[in-house]
């Protein structure tokens, strides 16, 4: 499927969202609200997945902290301009119509990457990383082989649809997970790393005890500061370790 991207728009003032600018996209003819953040030419490209409720200022947050030590992050819409849900069944919908159709889920986040390009990120070689929901779509990133250095799911769905599998995986996977995370279990954990070490794919997966799915959404109730530190510094290691700056 072909991916057209128009860039629209542009930037809401600093004071609004913080450093980075809000960017209107298409993807297929249909209208998308991302966020572009950098820290400047040439710094390392960070594709960024919003968890059930969107796209929203947690991942923005987020990617303004990855902006603070050095990288270029643009926090993808895989819902479309406006479509901000609050509702578990609204959650539920749009996500789910994302996990039916596997190929649109694709071409969103390729959608997505080709536009950071266009607004002159390095998206060769680069990082994704995702959030619950956008956990579960990085790792769909991975089995579409997607040729990026590192993929980075913090308390995302791990299952493999039926008849994928990781046979085209490129890069390393860093999986971060709750012990006591009761939507995705230890289980499934254990699955994906039997899949990943069959496949002989490059991974590395931690889980941290008491914590809950949805452990890093700050001033939530699930929030754990623990694991949060924990991923969070594990995971700039990671980064560091991957990325390169280059001219």
């Amino acid at each position: 499927m072909k991916t057209l991207i128009f860039l629209l728009l542009l930037v809401f003032p600093a004071s609004v969202f913080g450093q980075g600018r809000t960017i209107e996209y298409t993807v297929d003819g249909k209208p998308y609200e991302g966020y572009f953040v950098s820290a400047g030419e040439n710094s390392p490209f960070i594709l960024l997945v919003h968890d059930w409720d969107g796209l929203t200022e947690y991942e923005i947050k987020r990617a303004e902290m990855l902006a603070d030590v050095g990288y270029t992050v643009f926090a993808a819409d895989l819902f479309g301009a406006g479509v901000r849900p609050t509702e578990v069944s609204d959650k539920r919908q749009h996500t789910g119509e994302l996990y039916k159709d596997r190929q649109k889920m694709r071409s969103l986040m390729n959608g997505a990457i080709e536009t950071a390009g266009s607004l002159g990120a390095m998206v060769h070689n680069g990082v994704a990383m995702g959030y619950c929901f956008g956990g579960a779509a990085v790792l769909e990133l991975v089995r579409s082989g997607a040729d990026m250095k590192l993929f980075v799911s913090f308390h995302g769905g791990l299952s493999t649809p039926d008849g994928q599998d990781y046979s085209q995986a490129k890069g390393e996977i860093l999986i971060f997970h709750g012990t006591a995370d009761s939507a995705i279990t230890m289980q499934d954990f254990a699955d994906l790393a039997e899949e990943l070490e069959k496949a002989g794919v490059s991974h590395e997966m931690t889980s941290y005890s008491g914590a809950p799915h949805a452990f890093t959404v700050f001033g939530s109730e699930r929030y754990n500061e623990d694991a949060d530190r924990k991923s969070w510094q594990r995971f700039l290691q990671a980064l560091g370790e991957a990325t390169v700056h280059t001219k």
